[in-house]
């Protein structure tokens, strides 16, 4: 079965790297390009993994991770956050929100590539 991902982040052409590259893969890709919109596909879609960006319109990627992981239902979704905020606080909160993985911008398409392989081809 076709593993999903949702990629959010209001920079569209990080999203549309992201989704190509991960289609290249064979993944199956939903693109959100801020907070509010995140979410809801989130939650209407139930992806295998999230590509969640941090600093967006609407809701952070901080708020979202910790509304995903505290719910019952989505809670196993694997989440990744990337962005441009690389201080140790801002990995702390990261990681206290729900995050299993952060990546900080710029990053090698490569290394966000890796560590979608380690949650999903487990």
């Amino acid at each position: 079965m076709t593993k999903k991902i949702l990629v959010v982040d209001d920079e569209k052409d990080i999203v549309e790297t992201l989704s190509f590259m991960m289609k290249a893969r064979g993944y199956e890709v939903l693109e959100g390009y801020d907070g509010e919109e995140g979410l809801k596909l989130a939650k209407e879609q139930s992806p295998d993994l999230i590509i969640l960006d941090v600093m967006m319109p609407k809701i952070n990627g901080y708020k979202i991770a910790r509304l995903l992981k505290y719910d019952s239902k989505y809670k196993h979704i694997p989440i990744i956050m990337v962005t441009a905020r690389g201080q140790e606080t801002d990995k702390l909160i990261g990681e206290e929100t729900g995050a299993d993985e952060y990546i900080t911008k710029p990053f090698e398409f490569e290394e966000v590539l890796d560590c979608v392989s380690k949650y999903l081809e487990a």
